[in-house]
């Protein structure tokens, strides 16, 4: 069930609110926060492999904490179809960047849908596995649900790393969310408590530009799922088509549609301008009533000589 705020933004009713993330206790009732994206890929959809070298990936990825993101999410293998990356490998690329950023402070998330490079990493001090491919294996699940880590639950059709030519939806949002709430059924079936499960409705996964702009425009509804919801929007390829632009000039749309998501109900914003983000939410949280002004001066003094 979803509940309009008394100026229009969607204020979800969420069955676990309050979750335990990274040792800190987090409330998703009035919190926004930034999931940064560190891809150890040489074909990385954003960045074409600048953070593939390991200094390359843990420097970003410590900058993104110094920029304010809660969240980290390591990727090693891209979804976009292409030949299967061997398991062993994608472990190599990702548990060492989760190992140098232990103790960080953030949310070390991994971008994976192989139990056993999901085993390795939550071993190495991860604590989400972010599965795109919406609990394809099982197996995964039973790893997160041995652990105490958070799953990321996102709605895509394709099996991994394959094509998925023409995607059609008779209403898109209705079956994402039927989708959704089928795969929480099978982790919860696998030993996954509700209380650890986020999901993702998959912004261009296996979708068209129509459908991400229709995805975008009722997320709200996502919100009668009843868990946090995850909007991973950040220069995607429905941004780049609605404004003609190419990867590197999409940060003004991007914000956009995260900020939108926001208002619908997204708690966590899967972007990859971190410094710019951060702002985004901060603001948001602020229109809303959830934080203070790091400063309040403006028409704070009495007179044109007082200093504020």
């Amino acid at each position: 069930m979803t509940v309009d705020g008394p100026h229009g933004w969607v204020e979800p009713k969420l069955a676990h609110p309050v979750r335990r993330i990274a040792g800190a206790d987090v409330d998703f009732r009035r919190t926004i926060a930034i999931m940064a994206v560190v891809n150890r890929t040489p074909d990385s959809f954003y960045d074409r492999g600048a953070t593939f070298g390991l200094d390359e990936a843990v420097a970003a990825a410590t900058r993104a904490i110094a920029e304010g993101a809660a969240w980290v999410d390591i990727g090693g293998a891209r979804f976009g179809p292409g030949p299967a990356i061997p398991v062993a490998e994608e472990i190599d690329r990702v548990v060492p960047v989760v190992e140098a950023l232990r103790g960080s402070g953030a949310a070390i998330s991994v971008d994976t849908f192989h139990a056993e490079v999901a085993r390795a990493a939550v071993a190495a001090g991860a604590h989400v596995v972010n599965d795109t491919t919406g609990v394809h294996d099982p197996a995964l699940a039973e790893v997160v649900a041995s652990s105490d880590a958070t799953l990321v639950i996102t709605h895509s059709r394709a099996q991994p790393r394959q094509w998925f030519p023409r995607p059609h939806y008779d209403d898109v949002v209705g079956e994402i969310s039927a989708f959704l709430e089928e795969r929480v059924g099978l982790a919860v079936a696998h030993g996954v408590p509700e209380h650890r499960i986020v999901l993702d409705p998959g912004h261009d996964l296996n979708k068209n530009t129509l459908h991400s702009l229709e995805l975008t425009r009722r997320f709200g509804e996502l919100t009668a799922l009843g868990f946090p919801l995850l909007a991973a929007v950040s220069n995607k390829d429905f941004i780049g088509e609605t404004l003609d632009r190419p990867r590197e000039q999409r940060l003004a749309g991007s914000l956009a549609a995260a900020v939108f998501c926001a208002l619908q109900g997204a708690r966590i914003l899967r972007m990859h301008n971190v410094a710019e983000s951060v702002d985004a939410a901060r603001t948001v949280e602020a229109i809303l009533g959830w934080r203070q002004p790091a400063h309040l001066r403006h028409n704070m003094v009495d007179g044109p000589n007082e200093e504020p």
